[in-house]
């Protein structure tokens, strides 16, 4: 039988390390102390296909409960996912379908397995429960909040006060959330700061049920790379599934400033090692630069492993300090003539539109490659000549090898 560890250390790195704010603080500590199995819920709504390095913050959080031998209840919101929380958004979210929830759920459980050890979670699926709710039931849960919580939320006073629409089927989400509470019989339920207002809706739906209500742990935000908000439609984010490569050079772009609050909410580095690297920071005894890449390499070796690590690192210094290119570059079959260098980006590949495309070559981001001779192209009207073996760069990250075919 496998023993809860009460290590004050261990206990006392969980309850600190990330942590935004423990509501209860003192009753968490006693449960954690009391060598009782506890059931640590977490809830994660299939929005989008990839899991990036904001939400693995709370991914991390639970293997620290997992390794202290708590039960994880990892609830996958496939019925919540069809509302969607509004809880940081500043207008009405697009509503899911069931088909687009599918799509998105397919490789969840291997993104998540690479941090939790999914033998030991008990994994569910809110719809199991929340679609046998009858009207009745939403009517009880509602009874317990009343329209003005709902509305003086931070994002929802925000959009009251801009004129900007609210939707009823917003606010039924932290009664669904708080349901999910009590289906599962949680002990504690971690999520963001922006989360807390639902997770406390499941402390008093569980009081309502004759439940001793769970504990909370916020943990803190995540800044994306440019350090604005983590959005995917801004293209600042790290997924933990990039590839290694591409994973390393997108730390390396990180801004300076944020690099102490990636080490701290994105590695497993030891609480010693980081007292030191932000003292060091603060008193300039390093260049950020070295240290970017040390976060780099912790990072890319927490999702691929330590010999990917060295390989990124490598490739990294191969293009950026010594000015080579990658030693492998995808190769595209091309007829031979010539090609405007807008079609030429977007239908290779190197940029998602002819608009980015021309942005790009606008901010000096495109250049050509023949042999030895490197020229970058200024005008984005211009007509590029296509010739074996040229190699178009785009961005900091991305080459491409034209091969010819007759």
């Amino acid at each position: 039988m496998f023993m809860i560890n009460t290590n004050s250390q261990k206990i006392q790195e969980l309850l600190n390390r990330g942590v935004e704010e423990i509501f209860e603080r003192e009753s968490l500590l006693k449960k954690l102390q009391s060598g009782k199995k506890l059931r640590i819920k977490h809830g994660v709504d299939p929005t989008g296909p990839k899991i990036h390095l904001g939400r693995a913050i709370q991914f991390w959080k639970l293997r620290a409960f997992q390794e202290l031998g708590h039960q994880i209840i990892l609830i996958i919101g496939d019925f919540t996912a069809q509302i969607g929380d509004a809880s940081d958004k500043q207008s009405i979210r697009k509503c899911l379908t069931p088909a687009e929830i599918k799509e998105n759920m397919k490789d969840y459980k291997r993104q998540i397995g690479k941090i939790l050890d999914l033998k030991k979670v008990e994994v569910c699926y809110n719809s199991q429960w929340l679609k046998k709710l009858s009207i009745r039931d939403l009517l009880n849960l509602a009874m317990h909040f009343t329209a003005q919580q709902m509305i003086q939320r931070r994002n929802f006073k925000e959009r009251w006060e801009q004129q900007k629409p609210i939707g009823v089927h917003e606010l039924t989400y932290p009664l669904f959330q708080g349901y999910d509470s009590v289906a599962v019989k949680s002990d504690i339920e971690i999520g963001g700061t922006d989360q807390l207002f639902n997770l406390q809706a499941g402390r008093e739906i569980q009081k309502s049920f004759g439940q001793e209500p769970q504990d909370i742990m916020t943990l803190k935000m995540l800044r994306g790379l440019d350090g604005r908000k983590m959005s995917t439609s801004w293209g600042n984010i790290v997924t933990i599934i990039d590839e290694s490569q591409d994973m390393y050079g997108k730390i390396m772009s990180l801004r300076d400033e944020l690099i102490f609050e990636y080490f701290e909410l994105c590695t497993r580095v030891a609480p010693e090692e980081l007292a030191v690297i932000k003292k060091d920071l603060e008193e300039n005894k390093i260049n950020p630069r070295d240290v970017k890449a040390k976060l780099a390499k912790e990072i890319v070796a927490l999702y691929h492993g330590k010999d990917s690590a060295e390989e990124a690192e490598k490739e990294f210094n191969r293009i950026f300090k010594e000015k080579q290119l990658p030693s492998e570059i995808k190769t595209v079959d091309m007829s031979q003539g010539a090609y405007p260098i807008l079609d030429l980006l977007a239908d290779t590949g190197l940029a998602a539109s002819k608009s980015e495309a021309q942005r790009l070559v606008e901010g000096g981001g495109v250049s050509i490659s023949i042999g030895n001779q490197e020229s970058r192209i200024q005008n984005w009207k211009e007509e590029i000549k296509i010739e074996e073996g040229m190699v178009i760069r785009a961005g900091k990250r991305r080459f491409i090898k034209i091969h010819l075919i007759k």
